[in-house]
C-alpha cells in the first residue's frame, strides 16, 4: 500500500518543481526522496525506505511480503524511521542508566516498521556502481534495537570513507518477530525479514552507486548471532560475500528460545482476551486483532514485574533458518564458503552481570564474558578452521570515558560501536588521541573487508587467525590503537571449562 504520506509528499515535490535533496528511482519504478545529511554535505541519506508490506492486521506474524509500489509513488526518505515494537525496562541497567544513546532514538516505534535506510558519498549518487556495501544487522537480544539508535548512525563514517555504502534495516522483534506460536506456519519471522531486505539491497543498490557483487552483512550481539544464523541458513546462496560479526555467533544459544509447547504465546493470549480458543489457528486469529501497543504492554508490564515465570520470545529451532546441530553442520561443511571476521571484547559480561553504580562481581562478569561470548567465538573459529573457511579475529579492550563514563565499564559489550560508527564523540565529550585513531583502524579494517574480504585484511597486514593460540588483531590494547595478541589464557580456559 502506499501511505498518504508518501502520495502528499510525491505531489508536493511535483507542485514545487524542485527537488529537496539526492533523488533515486529503483527497478520498480519508484522513486526514492532523499536528503543530504545535515551535519555532512558530502553524505546523501535515504532513511526509512519500505522493502516489505506492513505486517500488519492479517499480515501480522506472518512471512514478510515484498513491497509492491502501485502507481506512480515517491518515498519520503527524509527522516529516520520508527523502530518496531519494543520495550525498554523501567530496571536499571548499564545502556538504560549510563549509555542510552544505545537505545533506540526519537523516531518512536510502529508495527508497520519494515524499512531499509542507506547512507552513501553523495557522489556516488546516481554514478556507476562502484562502491562495497556494508548491510547492518542489529543487536537487542532479539528483544530492542532498531535503526535509529543514536550510537549507530554511521554519516559520519562515510563522510570519512567516501568509499563504501552503510544499509540499516528494522526487522521484527520480540513477540513480533519470534511469537512462538503454534498457529504460525513459521516462527523465525524476525529471521525472515533479515533475509528479505538483504535481497532488496541486493536488488536495488545500483541505484545508490552501490555494488551487488562487493556486500558483506555485519551484526553485533544478537545481530551477529544472525549473521552467522544466515551463514548457515542459506548456505548455498548467501547473496553475500562475507561476514563480520561482533560479539556473537551461532553458539551463543542462550538467546534461544526452548518454548517448544508455545506457552509463552498463549500465556499473552489468555491475558489478553484470546484465551480459551477452539484451536491454535482461532489463537491467532483473535490475536491479530489485538492492538499493537497493548500486545507490548503486557509483555513489558509481566516482564518488569517480576514474576514467574519469564516469558521470552526469540528465535528457535525450526531446522531451516535455525539449527539444532551447528557442529555437526560445520564439520560436514554444511555452511556457506564466506570469509569471515569475528570479534570480542575484554569486558563482555559487565552489561549482562548484575548492575550496581560501584561494579559487578568481577568474577562474575568473567564468568558470563566467557559463556557467552568468548568461548562461543572462539568455539565458531575452531569450527570454521576445520571447515577451511578463512576467518579473521579481533579483540577490543578499548576503556574511553565518554563510551564507558563509569571506571569499571572498560571494554563492555557493544562499547567498540561507536567506534566503528565514528559516533564515539557526539555524546559525553570529545574522544581521545588513541580513541580517533583505533576508530580510523577500526573502520578501514571493515572498509577493506568489504571490497575484498578474501585478500583485503591480508593485503593490510592482518593475517587470518591459524587455529588455537594464534595470533588475533588487538585494538586499543596496552595504550596502543592497533597490535596483535595471542589470547591462550582465554582459549585455555574455554578448553579446560568444555565450552570449546
Amino acid at each position: 500500500m502506499v501511505s498518504a504520506k508518501t502520495i502528499s509528499f510525491g505531489i508536493a515535490c511535483l507542485l514545487r518543481g524542485v527537488q529537496a535533496g539526492p533523488t533515486v528511482k529503483l527497478g520498480t519504478g519508484m522513486t526514492v526522496q532523499g536528503r543530504t545529511s545535515p551535519i555532512a554535505p558530502s553524505v546523501a541519506e535515504f532513511l526509512g525506505i519500505p522493502y516489505a508490506k506492513p505486517p500488519v492486521g492479517e499480515l501480522r506474524w506472518e512471512p514478510p511480503q515484498p513491497y509492491e509500489p502501485k502507481g506512480y509513488s515517491v518515498i519520503n526518505a527524509t527522516a529516520l524511521p520508527p523502530s518496531c515494537w519494543q520495550y525498554i525496562s523501567v530496571h536499571p541497567a548499564m545502556m538504560r542508566t549510563d549509555v542510552p544513546e544505545f537505545m533506540i532514538g526519537k523516531a518512536g516505534m510502529s508495527e508497520d516498521c519494515l524499512t531499509t535506510s542507506v547512507w552513501v558519498p553523495t557522489k556516488a549518487v546516481g554514478q556507476a556502481p562502484e562502491l562495497a556495501v556494508i548491510i547492518w544487522f542489529y543487536g537487542g537480544g532479539f528483544a530492542t534495537g532498531g535503526t535509529d539508535v543514536p550510537y549507530q548512525i554511521p554519516t559520519k563514517w562515510i563522510e570519512r570513507s567516501q568509499d563504501h555504502i552503510v544499509v540499516a534495516f528494522n526487522y521484527r522483534i520480540n513477540l513480533f518477530g519470534f511469537p512462538d506460536a503454534a498457529g504460525a506456519t513459521e516462527q523465525n519471522l524476525g529471521l525472515m525479514d533479515q533475509r528479505l531486505a538483504v535481497a532488496w539491497v541486493r536488488d536495488n543498490i545500483k541505484s545508490f552507486g552501490g555494488d551487488p557483487d562487493r556486500m558483506v552483512i555485519w551484526g553485533q550481539s544478537a545481530g551477529s548471532v544472525a549473521v552467522d544464523y544466515y551463514n548457515f541458513a542459506f548456505a548455498d546462496d548467501p547473496i553475500v560475500r562475507g561476514l563480520i560479526m561482533n560479539s556473537g555467533t551461532a553458539h551463543l544459544n542462550q538467546l534461544m528460545s526452548n518454548d517448544v509447547v508455545y506457552s509463552n504465546f498463549s500465556f499473552v493470549a489468555e491475558g489478553l482476551g484470546c484465551g480459551n480458543q477452539p484451536d491454535a489457528a482461532s489463537e491467532l486469529a483473535c490475536m491479530k486483532k489485538v492492538p499493537a501497543e497493548r500486545l507490548e504492554k503486557f509483555v513489558a508490564t509481566y516482564e518488569d514485574s517480576g514474576d514467574s515465570p519469564s516469558i521470552t520470545f526469540a528465535p528457535m529451532v525450526d531446522e531451516k533458518l535455525v539449527f539444532s546441530n551447528y557442529t555437526e553442520r560445520a564439520a560436514r561443511g554444511a555452511l556457506s564458503t564466506l570469509p569471515a571476521l569475528a570479534t570480542h571484547n575484554s569486558q563482555e559480561g559487565h552489561f549482562i552481570a548484575p548492575y550496581s553504580v560501584d561494579g559487578p562481581d568481577p568474577a562474575v562478569a568473567e564468568e558470563l564474558s566467557k559463556r557467552y561470548f568468548w568461548c562461543p567465538t572462539y568455539k565458531t573459529t575452531k569450527e570454521r578452521l576445520a571447515a577451511g573457511r578463512i576467518t579473521h579475529r579481533a579483540f577490543y579492550n578499548g576503556n574511553f570515558s565518554n563510551i564507558s563514563p563509569r571506571p569499571w565499564f572498560g571494554a563492555w559489550h557493544g562499547s567498540d560501536l561507536p567506534l566503528a560508527f565514528g559516533t564515539h564523540a557526539d555524546f559525553r565529550g570529545n574522544s581521545t588521541a588513541l580513541e580517533y585513531e583505533t576508530s580510523h583502524a577500526i573502520q578501514d579494517a571493515y572498509v577493506a573487508f568489504a571490497r575484498d574480504p578474501v585478500n583485503g585484511l591480508d593485503e593490510m597486514g592482518w593475517a587470518a587467525y591459524a587455529g588455537a593460540r594464534g595470533v588475533v588483531r588487538a585494538y586499543a590494547d596496552n595504550n596502543t590503537a592497533v597490535g596483535y595478541r595471542s589470547l591462550d589464557t582465554i582459549e585455555s580456559e574455554c578448553e579446560a571449562m568444555g565450552l570449546a
